[in-house]
């Protein structure tokens, strides 16, 4: 017998072997690359991104990618030149969450220097270029398009926020309770873990407002929750027609505010700490903190007198805290310094009951003046702007009001829904004419009929929910949007004229940002964004118009949609990017009622798609 040679049958055997696994390596890549023709699979390592475009991985029971699709619709030209972007990489999955301006982990690469004690951790510190993730955010797996409001009052995907601790920390106070697929939110609190509705109902019958409705027949609109959990206070006041701004840190509760905008209800990431809040002077009709743990006698008072400068004249504080009706000697000394602090401030107890006290801020100057030489704290200086907010530090000082205020003995407002088209007092302060402001109002009108006619074919009623106006003005986007079941977050640049008090005495509600930075806000929790001249404003700052893209790409939930107002460079470079972010064009609209020169209308639409891992995971 022959050693170590091969018989024919033996060749013949391993011939066939190698035959058919090359057919089978064949016939992986013909179906793989047939059934991914056309989409633009994203490399990260090993990872790629799997595009979904006419379906996606489960939803709410009626709901689809966007709608109803209509060829009719006006469609955009993909051609692209070869400068072009084939693709942005996908960042990794533990950045799902990222926030790049509130990163712990940039805090601690930087080695700042921050004092823990006054929250500065907590407080807006932003990546220099050179550090910014310059990645698509992928959604966590298993995510599936947000259920509708108003059912998303009361539940929510867990895939799409896959944290439960909060349910666990807070089970004794009805925050959230996790249900199978779901997190189901009962409506309680700290405070009232009964239901916010009963506790809402409880605040108005304190101060006798009519029919124990906190709107008080439509004077008390807009209302400030601090350290709001995650804001089941402001989502039952809505009922009310009361627009609350909720506001909460990232800090050991992370994810309260996540849990607030998947929900559908206004809120944002911010602190009580150093800076001014990104609102203007007198903002709010009532403030609110349900055991928000904050110690308001810090520094002399200072985060008690910001909370009095964003209240309007007259306004309220309901301050539901042990410190309010506890026995005990700690709570005892600070129940009596915060008593001193409030009586110098001149704010009086409207009503004190049970747990909660209910303090009312003045209606005038007078008390102010009247109070004894060198009486702690002192009124603001007189060339300090009140509505000076992004980067400037907190006084310790009480903002006085504008004569006006002082002589009408309140802010003038008409009661809503009429605040909404009744020109405020304080256009005056920018030289605008009430005849200028009706104008506004139905140019944008008619510009918000046609912008609903270029997204009919791909939206039903229920299909936008969380919308950020990206440039407000003075709130005439939002305006139009009053008959639409939708609440609008209104940005206003902080370099150019601070409108935002406009806004808000509209009984709207927004902030100051600056475009060339990430908003404070979590990825995917904006249905729909509004973006007039944002792309060229941020030209003219020298601002990255493709770091612009990537941070609305952030926010921007899959299947929503962006409306981008501007000149045709500007539609054209966005073009170019489209089949990098994995947008859809949906029309474009060069003419209209009250068409600006050369501006144009691009409607886009954001794709699900989700990393092969995530994909998997799912599955």
């Amino acid at each position: 017998m022959t050693r170590g040679r091969p018989d024919g049958a033996q060749k013949k055997r391993l011939l066939t072997s190698v035959c058919v696994v090359a057919v089978f390596l064949v016939f992986l890549y013909v179906y793989y690359g047939s059934k991914n023709a056309g989409e633009s699979a994203l490399e990260y390592g090993s990872r790629s991104l799997r595009k979904l475009g006419s379906s996606y991985l489960g939803g709410d029971e009626d709901s689809d990618l966007g709608g109803k699709q209509d060829e009719s619709s006006v469609r955009l030209d993909d051609s692209e030149d070869d400068l072009s972007p084939k693709s942005f990489p996908v960042c990794d999955d533990r950045h799902s969450e990222l926030i790049p301006c509130l990163d712990r982990n940039l805090i601690y690469q930087m080695r700042l220097k921050l004092d823990l004690s006054l929250m500065e951790h907590y407080e807006r510190h932003c990546p220099l270029p050179e550090r910014r993730f310059n990645c698509l955010i992928p959604p966590p797996a298993g995510y599936k398009v947000p259920i509708k409001w108003p059912k998303s009052r009361d539940e929510v995907w867990k895939a799409n926020i896959p944290h439960t601790h909060l349910a666990h920390e807070k089970s004794d106070q009805n925050w959230m309770v996790v249900k199978g697929d779901k997190i189901n939110f009962p409506g309680g609190g700290t405070h009232f873990h009964y239901g916010a509705d009963k506790y809402i109902a409880h605040l108005a019958n304190m101060l006798n407002f009519p029919k124990n409705i906190l709107n008080n027949e439509g004077n008390l609109r807009t209302v400030f929750d601090v350290g709001c959990g995650v804001a089941s206070f402001g989502g039952y006041l809505l009922s009310s027609d009361i627009l609350a701004m909720s506001l909460a840190p990232n800090d050991v509760h992370q994810n309260q505010i996540q849990f607030a905008l998947e929900r559908g209800i206004p809120a944002s990431l911010g602190v009580l700490g150093t800076k001014r809040l990104p609102y203007p002077s007198r903002s709010f009709e009532f403030s609110h903190c349900s055991r928000c743990r904050i110690d308001w006698l810090q520094r002399d008072g200072i985060l008690l007198l910001e909370l009095d400068r964003v209240l309007r004249p007259g306004g309220y504080f309901a301050y539901s805290s042990p410190e309010a009706y506890a026995q005990d000697e700690e709570d005892l000394r600070i129940w009596k310094q915060m008593s001193a602090l409030v009586e110098r401030m001149c704010w009086r107890i409207a009503e004190k009951r049970n747990q909660t006290v209910i303090w009312q801020k003045p209606l005038t100057n007078d008390c102010y003046l009247e109070r004894e030489p060198g009486t702690q704290p002192p009124l603001c200086r007189s060339d300090d702007d009140p509505d000076a907010v992004w980067g400037v530090r907190m006084e310790a000082c009480i903002t006085p009001y504008s004569d006006h205020d002082h002589n009408t003995k309140g802010s003038g407002l008409a009661p809503w829904p009429a605040r909404l088209t009744t020109a405020p007092p304080r256009l005056a302060d920018f030289g605008y004419s009430s005849d200028m402001f009706d104008k506004d109002t139905e140019l944008w009108r008619q510009r918000v009929d046609n912008y609903w006619s270029l997204l009919s074919p791909k939206i039903s009623s229920d299909t936008v929910r969380n919308v950020m106006d990206m440039k407000a003005n003075l709130g005439s986007f939002a305006a139009a949007l009053k008959d639409k079941d939708v609440w609008v977050m209104n940005v206003v640049p902080e370099d150019g004229p601070n409108t935002l008090k406009i806004v808000y005495d509209r009984g709207l509600i927004g902030a100051v940002h600056n475009w060339c930075e990430a908003f404070s806000t979590y990825p995917r929790t904006y249905d729909l964004l509004h973006a007039w001249t944002v792309f060229s404003d941020a030209e003219k700052k020298g601002c990255s118009g493709e770091d612009l893209l990537l941070e609305m790409d952030r926010i921007l939930r899959p299947t929503g949609f962006a409306l981008i107002r501007d000149k045709q460079p500007v539609i054209d470079f966005v073009k170019k990017y489209l089949g990098a972010l994995h947008w859809e064009a949906i029309a474009t609209s060069d003419s209209e009622p009250g068409q600006d020169g050369d501006e144009i209308v691009l409607v886009i639409q954001k794709k699900l798609w989700l990393t092969s891992e995530s994909f998997r995971d799912a599955e």
